[in-house]
């Protein structure tokens, strides 16, 4: 999370202080992961077991007669678990909560603390009767040893076996309502107080949330494939009622009422010789308007980063969000710029949201909770600052653009190829979707995530293959074949070094959601406008891995046989005063080449924010010149408006693709 416009901390500081983030996340994660799963075995088959005849429907059964055994209506037993997990074992693997199987059982031994600077708030690992910091009880949580007791087996198959994990669901839900004095009826509506206390959630608005957001699920019902290969269907319940909840909101904090919000500020002090961190105050959008939300993930556990944006001579971000809860935490006002990108231009007009997680490891950190939480809060943002729900303005911090040629090998990768992109705009209530035939113009990246599951190594060590997983990644090659190089970044490996396998390696494939100009198709491939070369990634018309779709493009004038991309939109040299000095607007190392088209949605004022009076707001130098902002490579870049003509993409005929089917 470091910023190259911003004076900091000497590099090799901020190298051993990641990696005593990262050892400290190393440590906390001694708890045991795979392990076989005995009744309903994992199957890394993709679309075979989509596409065969008889269905592998055994969890469903384990639901249903669950649901009989304990006295729990199915539609609640089922909507607890799809909030929990929507239904995945993740192969065993705990969360980061120490959560196991479809109903997120939590194993008390294993789970951490409640974080520093929060005020005290716990997790959903508190026990009954402990106070958080907005002075409610914590709720009693989905305890892995108790579901064992009530159920009569074993710890260990409760964590291993997800038949034995969803029957000591189906007991602590049963038991949780006779503690409540209530009868174990067959009328979910009946079961709200259960269902808001079963994940054991640090404060009353965390569990009424969870309780709305389960009930919410019941009314309209849910259908998937888990990552165990399981069909399950939840049917639709829509005369399903529940009692209405009224959080209040938290003060002085800018959050939706629906969430479980605190502050641990980041200062604002002078560090020396008039430098002041770690952020720039503003009065956005009055002076900058806000464009973006950047979503980043911590690379360790959240207690170490709160350290980190509490510290002056360091990298700030406007919010964290908690793995094992969903909690947030507000560290900057969303008026001021926080230097959390990696570009000063996109930290002057964005929205830096912080995820607890280790991208190498997504069935630990990257919860349901967390993504339902960070959806919320992003709605809200992009509701109060009119950012657009879409790929080009709701993007990872490995999407954003290298200011410079030089900066490039240093721009970070979260939150990786295995944050599930699809979902967390589904969430957002804005899905991926096309919107032309098969053949059109231009296409947007939509692999089935829980099948699409592209070879990665170093998740581990170095060269290692990581563990068959689900991926929003889709890699790219010179030529239509699995054999053919991969694509080369040379920004990104300056040297000429090939592009890999890596799991933090970027320079060969693009994400869920990003939209591409078509240059070419041959059998099952499809070609891409890529950092100014042709790209090949696989597409099948049996399963798509991306979707046609329509929009604009931008291609260079006619008489122009390249043009230059940049990485920020600065002004014209005339547009700045006298006393700021000129800022170098120098082009990326790629070329926009003649006949070659990518695709916009934006087109941009050249801007430049002067920081030189960082006590106080920041002034905005605006010029006359404009950009078009583009989907160029993995990364966003711009293109002077004046270099290019705006090209519409066409819908050719046929059906329209707006889903794989």
């Amino acid at each position: 999370m470091t910023d190259p416009a911003t004076p900091r901390v000497p590099d090799a500081v901020r190298r051993r202080r990641r990696r005593v983030v990262c050892v400290t996340a190393s440590v906390a994660l001694q708890v045991p992961l795979l392990v076989t799963l005995l009744s309903l075995p994992h199957s890394d088959s993709g679309p075979e077991v989509e596409n065969s005849a008889t269905k592998d429907r055994r969890l469903q059964d384990v639901f249903t007669a669950a649901a009989a055994e304990y006295g729990v209506p199915p539609s609640v037993l089922m909507g607890v678990s799809y909030q929990q997990s929507r239904w995945d074992s993740h192969l065993g693997a705990p969360s980061v909560a120490g959560g196991y199987g479809p109903m997120h059982l939590v194993d008390r031994p294993h789970v951490q603390g409640a974080l520093p600077g929060t005020g005290g708030l716990a997790g959903p690992q508190s026990g009954p009767g402990k106070q958080n910091g907005r002075g409610s009880r914590s709720l009693q949580p989905a305890d892995l040893q108790r579901a064992a007791r009530l159920v009569g087996v074993p710890v260990e198959q409760l964590r291993t076996d997800p038949a034995a994990n969803v029957r000591g669901g189906a007991a602590l839900l049963a038991a949780m309502q006779r503690e409540l004095g209530k009868p174990l009826s067959a009328d979910p509506s009946d079961w709200w107080e259960a269902v808001a206390r079963f994940p054991g959630m640090g404060d009353t608005v965390s569990a009424n949330t969870f309780a709305s957001d389960v009930f919410t699920v019941i009314r309209r019902g849910a259908r998937r494939t888990t990552d165990a290969g399981q069909q399950i269907t939840l049917p639709a319940s829509p005369g399903v009622k529940a009692p209405p909840k009224d959080p209040k909101r938290a003060k002085d904090i800018e959050c939706p009422p629906e969430l479980s919000c605190s502050w641990v500020r980041a200062p604002h002090v002078e560090i020396g010789d008039g430098e002041y961190g770690n952020f720039d105050p503003a009065d956005r959008p009055n002076d900058q308007k806000v464009e973006y939300i950047v979503i980043h993930d911590t690379e360790g556990p959240l207690p170490a980063m709160l350290q980190t944006v509490q510290d002056p001579t360091e990298v700030s971000w406007h919010y964290s969000v908690r793995s094992s809860d969903g909690h947030v935490v507000q560290h900057v006002k969303t008026k001021d710029a926080a230097r959390h990108s990696g570009s000063q231009y996109v930290n002057a007009r964005s929205i830096g949201i912080e995820h607890e997680g280790i991208l190498a490891q997504p069935d630990t950190w990257y919860t349901e909770q967390m993504y339902q939480a960070s959806a919320r809060l992003v709605r809200y943002l992009a509701k109060k600052y009119d950012v657009p729900l879409d790929r080009q303005h709701i993007f990872g911090h490995d999407n954003v653009p290298s200011p410079m040629g030089v900066t490039i090998p240093d721009m970070h990768d979260d939150p990786g190829p295995y944050w599930d992109w699809e979902h967390y705009f589904d969430l957002l209530g804005a899905p991926l979707r096309g919107r032309a035939g098969r053949d059109s113009d231009m296409v947007v990246m939509l692999p089935d995530y829980d099948t699409h599951k592209p070879l990665f190594t170093g998740c581990k060590a170095s060269g290692v293959p990581c563990a068959p997983h689900g991926s929003s990644a889709v890699r790219l090659h010179t030529e239509p074949r699995d054999d053919a190089p991969l694509i080369q970044d040379p920004g990104r490996r300056p040297e000429g070094d090939a592009s890999t396998e890596d799991v933090n390696d970027l320079g060969s494939r693009v994400s869920t959601g990003q939209v591409f100009a078509v240059a070419g198709r041959k059998g099952d491939w499809t070609a891409i406008w890529y950092q100014g070369n042709q790209a090949w990634f696989k597409n099948p018309r049996t399963r798509p891995t991306a979707i046609g779709t329509t929009g604009r493009m931008v291609t260079p004038k006619a008489g122009l046989s390249e043009i230059p991309v940049y990485g920020r939109a600065y002004p014209e040299p005339d547009a700045y005063p006298d006393d700021v000095p000129v800022s170098d607007d120098a082009p990326l190392p790629y070329s926009l080449l003649a006949g070659q088209r990518y695709v916009t949605q934006d087109r941009v004022a050249g801007t430049y924010v002067d920081k030189s009076g960082s006590d106080s707001a920041f002034r905005v130098v605006k010029g006359d010149d404009e950009y078009y902002e583009i989907q160029f490579g993995h990364r966003l870049a711009y293109v002077r408006a004046s270099d290019v003509d705006v090209v519409n993409g066409s819908a050719t005929a046929g059906a329209p693709s707006g889903s794989r089917e």
